[in-house]
């Protein structure tokens, strides 16, 4: 090292004269070819004379270009030697520093260099300016000389803006020039009226008038597909992911092909016509790091895979033609994506009705399809496994109220987003499948059980840590089995007495669960389909009460997620939608309630139990119902009222009424129902919270469910009178939790931005105005007359 060190400190006088010399040499060579550039005054005197053609004008800004990178380039080079310098000059102290004053021609090079790099910008404005005028003065287009001019329209207020735009940084992504921007104002304006929507059209284009579109022709109708082999190759190959999904769907073929029969049987004749739908499973592309494939067989967290299985295996069935990607490249080519850094619109309209994606998968599109994303991304839907809550997904309200995240901000209508579990009713619920067992499969279970069995739930060696004194009460009276992943010895934390059976294929796994009497969960992973599928197989799931409930104010797991909702147990809605005898949630820090707890599942007969809508019929029915009737891209609220109403401005009539025992409002049976509104309106209630309940809470305690696409029926002043709420003063503002009274001063507050309207959240000053609605049994998704 100290070797290195000295030949370094002597080679560095001459490496530092190499450096500048080839500096120096550069330099010439710049300003020579500058020389030559603008040297030229009249056509013909030199090679590097200035044309008015096009490609002249590339040339020209080519050779500024690549002055400016050699500049650059020649700039970090010096900054790189004072570095390297100043390092030798530190280790090795004032006596064996090179001066700089040795070295004054090399500080004036400097300077020029950087006086030159400085002046660039300004040479390439008048060098613009210069083509411009050449272009204009030497050949009129299309028989015009003004014709280039910025229009001035009304209708178009930022075109100007655009076009000043263009001027500075049309070279900033190739797009541009893909779409024939060559630097003139003529090709701007092009662009920016035909391309993008800025500009007004330009009369003088050569365009073909107008013709009226002939009508589309009729829908293709989706008829229930058979053949799951199709599915198969569409989804593809290359990654274990791929792999873990396709065996999921071979496994569960049978099962999906008799719902299927079933559902067709339900809907009998009824048109559904064939959507075109890309499937982008973001989370798997290279450039997302692909964190799950590596994971499939260590026991990393399957859920998000079993759930995109289920998805695309419905879609396939209901008779969707379908798109699978799993790649950018692939996704760039579907949406037909110009090449460049995606800030030009796509090159033809969307070829989609629907895009299935993920949050990584959202970014993605963003980023590579430009202005064509906010056209398009009401017809996207996200899968999202916790939920997007409206206060953090309307970006303007997220960052001034502190709901900023990660994730959330998109704008997007909330039931755009599509969860594993009915946690939020903002959200639509797309939920998975378990399998469904037979009546001879569920007799044999029963036949079969050990009662002095459990499981534990948790395949990696930390769930377990510091749960030995649960582990050792349970042990007391059942025998217990893991199933922790390992490469080559025992993880320490599982105890000697517990059964491990390491990582088992999920046929294994269910046979597992076929025998055992219980399966314990340890507050961790929260709401996972395994629960279900221990169910479903005959099992009785405990699990811990969290007292206070975990949320993103006091648990890290949540922290950075777009929602506020607390969780008061690992499995939430095996907790609220099936409860005992199946689940049973107790105080695991109170040892006589958890013991007392294990001996009365050991004496409890149950049977399997699947919930309807984690069918695979009852997750068809789902997404044939959101299919068919969520449609984003039209706007069925109403327009909101003006800030202040003169006297002489009258609403409408409410079409809400009083129920009958004036508790709460419902749909009069003398107004109007739009055919087309979904859900319908008949099953719409409305109720006044309690001011530490919210919307959500509201509705379940009256065996209803929130709905937030009801919400613009109740943003009325009128509703509060129906309610016998007495209101001195009524605002309308930006808040998730309007329509609402603050009722010890009978401030009445209406809902200023639609994005806004949730089921989510309450203030203790306030009583929300609540939208619920009736459900199907087994089916919360969808009301009763929904489907």
């Amino acid at each position: 090292l100290v070797t290195c060190h000295t030949s370094l400190q002597l080679c560095f006088p001459s490496c530092r004269i190499f450096v500048l010399g080839i500096g120096f040499f550069t330099l010439c060579f710049l300003m020579t070819s500058l020389g030559g550039q603008f040297s030229a005054k009249r056509l013909g005197d030199s090679p590097f004379t200035l044309r008015t053609e096009v490609m002249g004008a590339l040339e020209s800004r080519g050779v500024l270009r690549r002055m400016s990178d050699m500049l650059e380039m020649l700039m970090k080079r010096m900054d790189i030697l004072a570095r390297l310098e100043n390092s030798i000059d530190f280790h090795k102290g004032d006596e064996a520093r090179f001066p700089l004053d040795r070295f004054q021609p090399a500080a004036g090079l400097m300077e020029r260099i950087q006086a030159i790099a400085q002046n660039v910008s300004d040479i390439a404005i008048k060098v613009d300016q210069i083509l411009r005028n050449s272009l204009l003065n030497g050949k009129v287009v299309e028989g015009r000389r003004d014709q280039c001019e910025v229009p001035r329209d009304p209708k178009y207020p930022d075109c100007a803006g655009k076009v000043e735009w263009m001027r500075a940084r049309w070279t900033s992504d190739p797009c541009y020039a893909f779409f024939g921007v060559d630097g003139t104002e003529c090709s701007f304006l092009i662009y920016l009226s035909e391309v993008e929507w800025f500009c007004p059209p330009l009369p003088w284009r050569n365009r073909t008038a107008a013709l009226p579109s002939p009508p589309p022709p009729p829908r293709v109708q989706a008829a229930f597909q058979s053949d799951l082999a199709r599915l198969l190759e569409l989804i593809g190959t290359g990654k274990e992911s791929l792999s873990f999904m396709k065996k999921r769907i071979r496994h569960l073929a049978q099962q999906w092909l008799w719902a299927a029969q079933r559902l067709e049987q339900k809907l009998k004749d009824q048109q559904r016509d064939q959507k075109h739908i890309l499937i982008h499973i973001g989370f798997l592309t290279e450039e997302s790091g692909d964190v799950f494939s590596p994971r499939v067989l260590k026991g990393g967290p399957l859920g998000e895979m079993v759930q995109w299985a289920d998805i695309l295996a419905a879609l396939f069935l209901l008779g969707h033609s379908l798109r699978v990607t799993v790649s950018l490249k692939e996704l760039q080519s579907h949406l037909g994506v110009p090449p460049g850094r995606g800030n030009c619109p796509l090159t033809s309209p969307l070829p989609f009705d629907l895009i299935y994606t993920d949050y990584h998968g959202l970014q993605q599109m963003k980023q590579h399809m430009g202005l064509s994303f906010k056209k398009y991304r009401c017809r996207v839907r996200v899968i999202d496994t916790f939920g997007t809550e409206p206060a953090y997904n309307h970006e303007e309200y997220a960052t001034l109220r502190g709901y900023r995240t990660n994730w959330g901000y998109w704008n997007l209508q909330p039931t755009q987003f599509m969860t594993m579990f009915p946690h939020t009713p903002d959200n639509s619920f797309m939920g998975f499948v378990s399998e469904e067992l037979n009546k001879t499969e569920k007799q044999f279970i029963k036949s079969n059980k050990v009662s002095s069995m459990a499981v534990v739930y948790g395949k990696e060696a930390s769930i377990w840590k510091g749960k030995e004194k649960f582990l050792a009460i349970l042990n007391k009276y059942m025998e217990i089995h893991g199933t922790v992943y390992y490469e080559t010895q025992r993880p320490p934390e599982v105890p000697a007495f517990v059964k491990n059976h390491g990582l088992l294929p999920q046929h294994e796994f269910q046979q597992l669960l076929r025998k055992a009497k219980l399966f314990i969960g340890f507050g961790f992973p929260y709401e996972g389909p395994a629960p279900l599928e221990a169910i479903a197989n005959g099992c009785v799931f405990l699990q811990a009460r969290f007292n206070p409930p975990h949320s993103s104010l006091n648990h890290e797991f949540f922290r950075g997620k777009p929602t506020s909702r607390e969780v008061s147990s690992q499995h939430p809605y095996a907790e609220d939608f099936i409860g005992k005898p199946h689940v049973w949630t107790v105080d695991y820090n109170n040892s006589e309630e958890f013991e007392a707890a294990i001996k009365t599942i050991m004496r409890t007969q149950v049977d399997p139990y699947l919930p309807y809508e984690y069918t695979c019929e009852g997750m068809l029915e789902r997404i044939h119902a959101y299919i068919q009737h969520q449609d984003f891209c039209t706007t069925l609220s109403p327009p909101l009222p003006p800030k202040a109403q003169s006297p002489a401005m009258q609403s409408p009539p409410s079409p809400l009424a009083l129920s009958p025992n004036a508790t709460h409002l419902v749909w009069s049976p003398t107004a109007s129902r739009d055919p087309q509104a979904w859900p319908p309106v008949d099953s719409l209630q409305v109720w006044v919270s309690e001011t530490q309940h919210s919307c959500t809470e509201t509705c379940r305690r009256r065996g209803l469910v929130c709905e937030p696409t009801f919400f613009r029926f109740l943003n009325k002043k009128e509703v509060f009178l129906q309610l016998s709420i007495t209101c001195d003063s009524t605002e309308y503002e930006m808040n998730h939790l309007y329509p609402a009274v603050a009722d010890n001063v009978h401030e009445c507050y209406l809902q200023k931005e639609p994005l806004l309207f949730s089921c989510a959240g309450y203030n203790t000053k306030y009583q929300r105005l609540c939208p619920c609605r009736d459900y199907r049994r087994g089916q919360v998704a969808l009301c009763r007359d929904c489907l």
